[in-house]
């Protein structure tokens, strides 16, 4: 697996955890829907500002966006 598609799969393993919705973490993370569905499907690289988000958004800290549960 490639690593955007590992941090795809990532994002999604823990947005489902927390029982989450593409729409309510794209909203937390201050990011468009789309932009979080082509994240979690592996097909945009996003930045680290967009990482960073994602995490706060999560709860967790962006290096366990980037390393196996």
């Amino acid at each position: 697996m490639k690593a955007i598609e590992h941090l795809g799969a990532r994002v999604r393993q823990l947005r489902e955890a927390r029982h989450l919705t593409q729409e309510s973490l794209a909203e937390a993370a201050g990011l468009a829907t789309k932009h979080l569905q082509d994240i979690e499907r592996g097909r945009t690289n996003p930045t680290l500002a967009t990482l960073v988000g994602l995490a706060r958004a999560l709860g967790v800290g962006i290096h366990t966006l980037l390393l196996d549960g």
